[in-house]
């Protein structure tokens, strides 16, 4: 790990201690959602303290953008509870392998899918392939996203907001329209939101925008569906260190991300994926239509 930004220490369940950073170099990409690859440091995606624990053993879960970021996150940690995974990314071809490599070591099967899912036609697809694969499709994450970066509302384009819109609220409807006739009782729906659903961000209009559409569409499928059995929750991180954040903000903003937040600092991903377990298993099973924030201490009141 890079030492010369600050870090603050943890533990552990080996009492081991761990680095983590409270700042990080400033650093930019151009190309959006952006690459892991890339990014100085790497954001952790695993927490090796973790040892799964066979509760989605012999189920199959499907992610969106699962190829970095909080979505490479929940891949882990569903591989070490024994998921199979199938995984669709737009273009991060080198991201998307490192994790399908990264997550069969758990001795669990990883299929990548390449596709825009602007288009219906691949969430469709995807979960056609799904099947095919291996035959039941239990869980489904939707959290493929883009983040536009904005200083006035008058600098959004129409087609900016379209694109915004058609990334980040379109696809929720396909995938689940595609996914529904194979989700039996029990099954989960967990859709990404964010904390600026609820609060709001001067800089990002359009996606905040889209994430209140997240929530909507989460809770409104959640009455939906429960006479089916099939529930639908949504997470809501906090700033994280992830491929979206540094493709969205410039290099100074990254250098301070998180820092307004109470506990000082940014999520690594691996802190986000644990609410994406528990809405996947049957400990969730009375658990539908909410959202669970994940932000540092951000207080939320709906």
């Amino acid at each position: 790990m890079v030492k010369d930004y600050p870090v603050y220490p943890y533990l552990d369940v080996k009492k081991k201690v761990v680095e983590q950073p409270i700042a990080f170099p400033p650093q930019h990409q151009q190309q959006t959602p952006g690459f892991e690859w890339a990014m100085d440091p790497r954001p952790i995606f695993d927490y090796e303290g973790f040892k799964g624990s066979e509760k989605l053993k012999g189920k199959a879960a499907l992610i969106t953008g699962g190829d970095s970021g909080i979505g490479r996150a929940v891949a882990v940690a569903y591989a070490k509870e024994g998921a199979d995974l199938t995984i669709v990314y737009l273009n991060e071809d080198q991201d998307a392998k490192e994790t399908k490599q990264y997550v069969e070591q758990f001795d669990v099967n990883c299929l990548l899918i390449e596709g825009d899912l602007r288009n219906p036609t691949v969430s469709e697809f995807a979960v056609a392939q799904t099947i095919k694969n291996y035959g039941r499709l239990d869980i489904v994450v939707n959290n493929a996203s883009v983040q536009p970066f904005t200083k006035d509302i008058l600098d959004i384009s129409n087609e900016q907001l379209e694109d915004t819109f058609r990334t980040n609220v379109f696809p929720l409807f396909y995938m689940t329209k595609a996914s529904l006739p194979y989700l039996k009782q029990g099954g989960s729906i967990i859709n990404t939101t964010s904390r600026v659903a609820y609060e709001g961000d001067k800089n990002v209009i359009d996606y905040s925008a889209t994430k209140g559409a997240v929530v909507s569409f989460t809770r409104s499928m959640a009455l939906s569906l429960a006479d089916k059995g099939i529930r639908v929750n949504a997470v809501a991180p906090g700033p994280a260190w992830t491929p979206l954040t540094v493709s969205t903000y410039s290099a100074e903003h990254v250098s301070t991300l998180g820092t307004d937040i109470p506990m000082g600092r940014a999520a690594q991903p691996f802190e986000i994926a644990p609410p994406f377990v528990y809405l996947a298993t049957n400990e969730s099973l009375y658990v539908t239509g909410q959202v669970l924030h994940v932000n540092g201490g951000k207080i939320r009141y709906s």
